[in-house]
């Protein structure tokens, strides 16, 4: 075997997940195709994350893929195509090549949802975004859309309110999900119209986005609104489908109370598990117990009771 652990996924969850394994002394890679440190580093402001009162999710994100460095895991940039078992563990297939391994934890997290409408992908880095702290600046003093009305909307629009004239916030529903302290700064603001119970429908362009369709769920009614940019946060889709194990409805991945999932060998943590909430404090902690759980398996320690299938998803929220 070429490696103990292969962690797929380089956010909170697969970096605490290397931290754990390496300190346990077995050899590890983690892959990661995009970013080391995760989708985390696009976000403006961390408050939440115990240790880091106010933190940027860049200096965030560097932060924590220099601790994992410290213990000197193999660090590779590529996309993980398939995980196929073999005698004895698995193979990873990915850009890098096949590479095999004795355990495999799944921490490839979630991508952006889009909205599947037209002009979506054909003005994608063109006006249509989903990250204010990497496109923001591109749009100054203009108009633009933030599009959900969760977290990462307001959290990601409230960036936004520093930069541009002004912001149409567009939600399906009637009130806002985000958590309360977000709700009550986005209040605050001065530069910001609400569009309830409404939704975007098309995205018009000239080589950039100068407007959109919006319709009223209730009413039918449509407008068209001038807008030099439209930031998309309405959830994400779990980036899951090179590995075969049980999931939900969704894609994501059940496990057990061990993050073990339904192949044994194969752990889960952090965005791509089904869990109650998304949050990269969680993350880091599922991505230590996978860790912990994953040395256990190899030492033949770990022996499951109840395998995900049986699972209760209400027995994994609670």
């Amino acid at each position: 075997m070429d490696y103990d652990v292969i962690v797929i996924g380089g956010g909170p969850a697969g970096l605490s997940a290397a931290v754990y394994t390496r300190r346990a002394e077995l050899k590890t890679a983690i892959i990661e195709k995009l970013t080391f440190g995760g989708i985390i580093t696009t976000t403006d402001l961390i408050e939440n994350y115990l240790g880091f009162p106010a933190i940027s999710g860049a200096d965030f994100g560097k932060a924590i893929q220099q601790h994992a460095m410290k213990y000197n895991p193999d660090m590779i940039q590529a996309e993980v195509h398939a995980v196929k078992p073999i005698e004895g563990g698995y193979a990873v297939e990915s850009d890098a090549g096949s590479l095999t391994t004795k355990t495999v934890i799944v921490a490839s997290g979630a991508a952006p949802k889009k909205l599947g409408i037209p002009g979506e992908n054909e003005y994608f880095g063109r006006g249509v975004s989903t990250c204010a702290t990497c496109d923001g600046p591109f749009f100054a003093k203009r108009d633009v859309a933030v599009v959900g009305g969760g977290d990462s909307a307001l959290s990601e629009g409230l960036y936004l309110s520093r930069l541009v004239n002004k912001i149409y916030l567009i939600h399906r529903r009637d009130k806002l999900r985000a958590e309360p302290i977000l709700q009550k700064r986005f209040s605050e603001l001065s530069n910001v119209e609400y569009l309830w119970n409404s939704v975007v429908t098309k995205i018009a362009g000239e080589k950039k986005v100068t407007g959109i369709t919006v319709k009223n769920v209730t009413t039918g009614e449509e407008q068209e609104i001038n807008v030099s940019a439209v930031f998309i946060y309405i959830g994400e889709v779990p980036q899951t489908s090179f590995v075969d194990v049980k999931k939900d409805e969704n894609g994501y991945i059940m496990t057990d109370e061990n993050m073990q999932t339904s192949s044994p060998g194969i752990f889960a943590a952090g965005d791509c598990r089904h869990s109650l909430t998304k949050q990269a404090i969680i993350s880091a902690g599922e991505g230590a117990l996978a860790a912990i759980a994953a040395q256990m398996y190899i030492e033949g320690r770990l022996r499951s009771k109840e395998r995900p299938e049986a699972v209760n998803p209400q027995r994994i929220l609670s």
